[in-house]
């Protein structure tokens, strides 16, 4: 069985898309997930499935729809995908929670970055379906406009690096 971390959008962040993490944790395993853990209240979890990624990202998405009245959007990364986020992480000298790593559905276009505004120093870097972004103020204070990051779904290294000991722990354990 594949241990997949999935990512919703639009999840328990700004209000929303309420959804309790007990509920969410319910809904995998009514979908025949299995070693199903949540993360933290923004839409982080992780399990074991024997279908393909697609077919388990169209399920989740799917079964959320139904219960939110909305599809979040699903995004699934594997261990190793983390794991390279992680290590492949540009600017060094950043706090890891004025790192935050946007997961995207496809890979963003090579000209993604184009029509970004950093008014406070904000910088990006494009890497597949991710774009790094380092917040020199943070993000909650940031006026930054980045088209590029509306199809996604956004966590700080802190939390990349967590979702990816904890898929880690499970593969191994």
């Amino acid at each position: 069985m594949t241990v997949y971390v999935a990512l919703l959008r639009a999840i328990n962040v700004g209000g929303t898309a309420k959804l309790p993490m007990a509920d969410l944790k319910a809904v995998c395993e009514e979908l025949g997930f299995s070693d199903v853990k949540t993360y933290i209240q923004s839409g982080n979890v992780l399990f074991r499935a024997n279908e393909a990624q697609a077919q388990v990202e169209q399920k989740l998405d799917d079964a959320l729809g139904m219960l939110l009245g909305k599809k979040p959007g699903v995004l699934l990364r594997s261990r190793k995908e983390l794991e390279a986020i992680v290590a492949n992480a540009p600017f060094p000298d950043a706090k890891p929670n004025y790192l935050l790593v946007s997961f995207l559905p496809q890979p963003a276009p090579d000209d993604a970055l184009d029509k970004m505004v950093a008014p406070d120093g904000e910088e990006a870097v494009l890497a597949g379906r991710e774009i790094y972004v380092h917040f020199p103020v943070g993000s909650g204070k940031s006026k930054l406009k980045l088209p590029a990051l509306k199809p996604g779904t956004t966590r700080n290294l802190n939390t990349v690096r967590k979702l990816a000991e904890m898929a880690a722990q499970m593969e191994d354990g």
